[in-house]
C-alpha cells in the first residue's frame, strides 16, 4: 500500500503580513514538506486546487513542478483538480509538463471540489455542475488516450483532429477520481475502470466500507481489468512524538478551519469533546504517536483493502516545524510499521492459499 500526504496549502485568511508575503512563505514551506516526504520514503504527495483567500494553491501543477526539481521518487498529484471549472486541454498539458520535469511521477486526481468559488470565477453556471464534470472528464480521458483528439460535447466547443502537446513521459498518466461519498460517483468510477479516492472527513470510516464493495462490483459488471482498480482513502490526522502532543498541536488549527467552513455551510461548531471522540479507535482522525497511527492505518486497510492512504496533516495554521516533525515520523516510524504489518498479512494469505 502506498502511503502519502495531501494538503491545500493553508494560509491566514486575513494575511496580516500581506498576501504576497504569506503566500511566498507558505509555498516555500510546501516545497520543503514535499522534499522531506520524498527523503523519508513516502510514496505520494497531493496538492489541492482552491480559489479562496485561505489557501495558496490555486495552481497546484506549478508548485508541484517546483517540488519535482528537488525530489527523486515521490509521486506528485493534484488533490484535487476541480475539473468542472477547468479546461481539460490545459490540465493535461500542465500535468504532462510536470510528468516530464519529474521523470514520470505526475498524477491527476480529478473531482468536483469542495467549494464553488471557481465556477463564477471562470464563468461557469453551477446549474451545469454535473454535466460539466461528465463532459470534461470524457475529454480529459480522450486526450490522455490519443495524441490527436476529435471530441464534441454541449458545454465546450468541439475539437476536430487536433494534437495536444506535450505528451507525458508515462504512457498513460494516472487519472484518479476523487469522491466525497456519493454512491453514483463511486459506481461510475468503477464502471469506467478508473482508480478512485474517497475523502473521509467525518463519522466512522468503517461505515464507508460498502462504497468499496460498490466500486468493485460496478467494475466487475462493466468487465474492467481488476489490476487497474486502485483505491485510496484520504483523511485528516496528525503525528507527533506522543499522542497528547499530536492532539494539542492539531486541535486548535483544525478546529478553526472546520468552524470557519462550518459557518459558511451551516454546520454546528466543533468542540474538544468531538475532537477527542474522532481520534479514538473508530473515529475519522488518524492522530497520535507513530504506533497509534500505524495501528489505525493497518486496521482500516484490512477493512477497505485500499491501495493508498493519504493523510492531511497541514490543516489550518499548524506551525511548519510541527508539520516537518510529523512528516519525519510518518516516513521513518509509521511507514515501516505499516509496511511490515501488511507484508506479514500478505505472507499469511499466501500460505493459506
Amino acid at each position: 500500500m502506498e502511503l502519502g500526504l495531501y494538503t491545500f496549502g493553508d494560509v491566514h485568511p486575513q494575511a496580516p503580513g500581506g498576501r504576497g508575503v504569506e503566500g511566498a512563505e507558505r509555498v516555500r514551506h510546501l516545497i520543503e514538506e514535499i522534499e522531506l516526504a520524498d527523503q523519508v520514503g513516502l510514496d505520494v504527495f497531493g496538492l489541492g486546487e482552491h480559489h479562496r483567500p485561505d489557501y495558496v494553491a490555486s495552481a497546484p501543477a506549478m508548485i508541484l513542478a517546483a517540488a519535482a526539481a528537488r525530489t527523486k521518487n515521490i509521486t506528485l498529484s493534484s488533490a484535487v483538480t476541480v475539473l468542472s471549472s477547468e479546461d481539460p486541454v490545459r490540465v493535461f498539458q500542465q500535468f504532462a509538463t510536470l510528468d516530464l520535469i519529474s521523470g514520470g511521477r505526475a498524477e491527476i486526481m480529478a473531482g468536483r471540489g469542495s467549494f464553488i468559488e471557481s465556477f463564477p470565477l471562470f464563468g461557469y453556471d453551477l446549474d451545469d455542475y454535473d454535466q460539466l464534470f461528465t463532459e470534461k472528464l470524457d475529454l480529459l480521458l480522450a486526450i490522455r488516450d490519443s495524441e490527436i483528439v476529435t471530441w464534441a460535447g454541449e458545454k465546450r466547443r468541439p475539437i476536430n483532429a487536433r494534437g495536444v502537446y506535450p505528451r507525458p513521459l508515462q504512457a498513460d498518466i494516472p487519472i484518479w477520481i476523487a469522491v466525497g461519498g456519493t454512491p453514483q460517483s463511486v459506481a461510475r468510477a468503477g464502471a469506467m475502470g478508473l482508480p478512485f479516492a474517497l475523502a473521509i472527513i467525518g463519522g466512522e470510516p468503517a461505515r464507508f466500507a460498502p462504497l468499496f464493495d460498490l466500486y468493485r462490483e460496478a467494475a466487475r459488471r462493466a468487465g474492467q481489468d481488476p489490476k487497474k482498480l486502485k483505491t485510496s482513502i484520504n483523511l485528516h490526522g496528525f503525528i507527533a512524538d506522543t499522542t497528547q502532543a499530536a492532539a494539542d498541536q492539531f486541535y486548535g488549527p483544525q478546529a478553526e478551519v472546520m468552524n470557519r467552513i462550518g459557518r459558511e455551510r451551516g454546520w454546528g461548531p466543533t468542540s474538544r469533546a468531538h475532537f477527542d471522540q474522532a481520534i479514538g479507535p473508530n473515529g475519522n482522525l488518524f492522530l497520535g504517536d507513530p504506533d497509534t497511527v500505524a495501528e489505525k492505518i493497518v486496521r482500516h486497510q484490512r477493512l477497505f483493502h485500499n491501495d493508498r492512504f493519504l493523510l492531511q496533516m497541514a490543516i489550518g495554521l499548524v506551525p511548519h516545524d510541527q508539520i516537518m516533525r510529523g512528516i519525519e515520523l510518518y516516513g521513518t516510524k509509521v511507514a515501516p510499521l505499516v509496511r511490515q504489518a501488511l507484508a506479514e498479512d500478505a505472507e499469511k494469505q499466501a500460505k493459506s492459499a
